[in-house]
């Protein structure tokens, strides 16, 4: 089939780069200037799971917390509106606690039932550098397999697209100060996974088609990825979509402990698509294409 009809993406890489540099510069000034919005899994604090048996307002919620003499940092109502999450951003002491389920025992009854997470300062650091060493060794290990499986240029070209894909994640979480904790950490990890089976895919079906393909020049080469990339398009879709309905299903149905790392997975697993067409193969013709020109020169000189 011929595809040079077909839309062309090594001719407008450049555009898809300025676009994610500028999501990216964004992002990056949101982080340097305001950091992550961390939940209580990433810095000191206490979180409260309050079932109470009955429907409640976040009104009632909150004149309950104020009169138990506390104050949440965020409060949110689940399931049948009988759930409560309250995360507070210090570590409520004993008597604290105490206080919180009498007033809620006098405000909603007996069968009010409390959960207490507690994070030390001390773990929450240790939960921060575990999630950061966790991201470099993923990253690690996929250079490493794609480096022995492909070569170094689709390496290097994978691993900028991935921890493209990552940054674009926490770049929408900082931007639009959303909540990280751990289910977030979960989240950005198997979007590292789902965007390096996207590359591979097409990285793949380039590997075939360099065996039976003549490349003389720029052109030859990036009509060669373009047809790559639509001979891979539909699979790649298919996939893509399958997961988001998914993601889409939980963000629209879970609790609100899971729609977070639902919206992470939606932002991760788009930029992943988005990245293996339009990031990570240009980055790979430029690698490339580089070595042609250094071979051309080569050959050039020899005659």
């Amino acid at each position: 089939m011929d595809y040079k009809n077909h839309f062309d993406f090594m001719k407008n890489r450049n555009k898809f780069f300025i676009a994610s540099i500028a999501i990216l510069i964004i992002g990056l000034i949101v982080l340097v200037a305001m950091n992550l919005n961390y939940g209580v899994d990433f810095k000191a604090g206490t979180s409260l799971d309050i079932n109470v048996g009955q429907a409640v307002t976040k009104e009632k919620v909150d004149q309950t917390f104020e009169g138990a003499g506390v104050k949440p940092a965020i409060t949110t109502i689940s399931g049948n509106n009988d759930h409560i999450s309250a995360r507070f951003d210090t570590i409520l002491s004993e008597d604290e606690l105490k206080k919180v389920s009498t007033a809620m025992t006098t405000a909603f009854g007996d069968k009010v039932s409390q959960e207490v997470n507690t994070v030390s300062p001390d773990i929450a650091k240790e939960l921060g550098y575990k999630a950061m060493l966790a991201v470099a060794i993923a990253s690690v290990a996929i250079c490493i397999y794609v480096s022995i499986r492909f070569e170094w240029r689709f390496a290097v070209a994978a691993i900028i697209a991935i921890l493209h894909d990552a940054f674009i994640v926490i770049a929408v979480f900082a931007i639009f100060r959303l909540e990280v904790n751990l289910p977030f950490l979960a989240a950005v990890l198997t979007t590292i996974g789902y965007s390096i089976n996207d590359k591979i895919v097409i990285f793949d079906r380039v590997r075939e088609n360099l065996r039976f393909s003549r490349i003389k020049s720029s052109e030859d080469l990036s009509n060669m990825l373009n047809a790559s990339i639509w001979q891979t398009m539909a699979r790649n879709i298919n996939t893509v979509i399958t997961v988001l309905i998914a993601a889409v299903c939980l963000f629209i149905f879970g609790s609100e402990s899971i729609k977070l790392f639902a919206l992470a997975k939606i932002v991760g697993l788009t930029s992943g698509a988005y990245s293996s067409v339009c990031i990570a193969t240009p980055l790979w013709y430029l690698l490339k294409n580089k070595s042609l020109g250094s071979k051309t020169r080569a050959a050039a000189v020899k005659e």
